[in-house]
């Protein structure tokens, strides 16, 4: 499945999209200026998308990939 797959299908999911996890993501100090922040480890990432969206660990790594800035 593609990046952009997996992105379509949380926003399915949730009712969120790309841009609001990133502001959320900025929210919570994850994202600084758009950039995944130095300290942050993909575990973090993950532990807060399946606390607070159920969503399944390929789809929060999906996720951390676009932090990252992974496009496709």
């Amino acid at each position: 499945m593609s990046l952009q797959a997996y992105i379509d299908n949380i926003e399915s999911k949730t009712g969120k999209s790309l841009a609001d996890f990133k502001r959320m993501a900025e929210e919570k100090g994850f994202l600084i200026n758009g950039k995944l922040a130095p300290s942050i480890k993909a575990t973090a990432i993950v532990d807060w998308l399946k606390a607070d969206f159920a969503l399944g660990h390929g789809h929060c790594m999906a996720l951390f990939a676009a932090f990252k800035g992974k496009t496709s």
